[in-house]
């Protein structure tokens, strides 16, 4: 919960999802949690903008190492580097590449990315004029998106070569089931990466 300077530590990726919502669902906390995890442990910073000030976090939140919270915006964060921070945007024409983490530093995230049908949250940063970036056409929950940004970016892997998951279905018991309506990063076991929910 570091009053973090992002300029201070500028050659690292900072990955920041500007939180869009007055509430923080338990679904998100879980997500904001797996990338904190994840950012810390491949040398990169996770920021959450913009929270509100009453906004009182999750306890599982409040303990996350690596979670910087911010309730400045994007737009104040990093003022002197907006040339520098790409808005990951479905809307955008151009895919995100490899190259991508040579031009820029700052990866901007608008949550909640998990909307099912999407609402294009993102368009109120779009219209703060920075430059977007795509991550290909199947809707990906906000965890997966700076999952798969970082994998480009950091360890230059291009996105079509990440092994996707699309649509799993979920066992819930023996009767039960879900369709989870996202595109996931699939893990070594063919299954998808998903935030740990604790017992």
């Amino acid at each position: 919960m570091a009053n973090t300077t992002p300029a201070a530590h500028e050659c690292k990726k900072t990955f920041v999802v500007e939180h869009l919502d007055p509430e923080l669902e338990a679904w998100s906390s879980l997500e904001y949690s797996a990338i904190a995890s994840e950012c810390t442990a491949h040398d990169a910073r996770f920021f959450l903008s913009s929270v509100p000030k009453e906004l009182e976090l999750p306890e599982n939140l409040q303990k996350v190492k690596g979670l910087h919270v911010e309730h400045r915006s994007i737009e104040t964060l990093f003022a002197d580097q907006k040339d520098k921070v790409c808005l990951l945007d479905p809307s955008a024409a151009q895919e995100l590449s490899p190259e991508d983490g040579e031009k820029f530093h700052v990866f901007l995230f608008g949550g909640i990315l998990g909307d099912d049908p999407p609402r294009d949250r993102t368009s109120e940063l779009r219209n703060k004029g920075y430059e977007g970036r795509r991550l290909g056409p199947v809707q990906m929950t906000t965890d997966t998106a700076v999952r798969v940004t970082r994998m480009v970016v950091q360890e230059r892997v291009p996105l079509d070569a990440i092994p996707y998951i699309d649509h799993p279905e979920l066992t819930i018991n023996k009767n039960e089931s879900t369709i989870m309506p996202f595109r996931y990063v699939k893990d070594e076991n063919g299954q998808p990466v998903m935030p740990e929910v604790s017992a």
